[in-house]
């Protein structure tokens, strides 16, 4: 016997409408996937992650405007990360040899939404920075790009041993929340 068998009928009926509901529930949920495409499904996934080579050039100069000048930037260099509403934070070498930014800035971010890199609060904008070697790592200054006006300056530490050394890497919140500079690295946090 089984145990449906064993149950009056009245209960025996109950069970049969909940497994209709199910069904029903279960074919709805069907129809509505099929329905959608899956770009759908996938720009309503919350988060960040990191940008393609494609994103990148479309937020990134091939020449930065930096104070009066502008300068060629390195897009193989190039490294940022995507929200699910297209904002970028994003950054690129700067090639200064020859301008006199050489020696002041090293790099070009883009900021489409608020970050806080070390304890620099930075707003949507373009930026860019330079370092100088420490005792305690590198001293990275910030500054608008535009306007040359120093936003602050924060230490980058060494990054662990067998750490990969990359020329500049804004790494996803969900992997490391930290902007690399070659073996050293800044704690970032997304302020929106």
């Amino acid at each position: 016997m089984t145990a449906q068998t064993q149950l009056p009928s009245r209960f025996s009926a109950a069970l049969s409408i909940s497994n209709k509901a199910t069904y029903m529930k279960m074919s709805m949920v069907l129809l509505l996937l099929t329905l959608f495409p899956p770009s759908v499904w996938a720009q309503a996934k919350p988060g960040w992650r990191s940008a393609t080579t494609e994103e990148l050039k479309a937020v990134l100069p091939l020449r930065a405007p930096v104070e009066k000048e502008r300068i060629e930037t390195e897009m193989r260099t190039a490294s940022g990360i995507i929200n699910s509403h297209r904002k970028v934070i994003a950054g690129v070498v700067l090639i200064t040899a020859g301008y006199s930014a050489d020696g002041k800035y090293s790099h070009y971010l883009v900021v489409q939404t608020p970050i806080t890199i070390a304890e620099i609060a930075l707003t949507p904008g373009s930026y860019v920075f330079g370092w100088q070697r420490t005792d305690e790592g590198l001293a990275v200054k910030f500054y608008e790009a535009t306007s040359g006006i120093e936003r602050g300056t924060a230490t980058a530490h060494r990054m662990t041993q067998g750490s990969r050394v990359e020329s500049f890497r804004l790494w996803p919140p969900g992997d490391q929340s930290i902007l690399q500079i070659g073996r050293f690295s800044l704690p970032y946090r997304l302020t929106e």
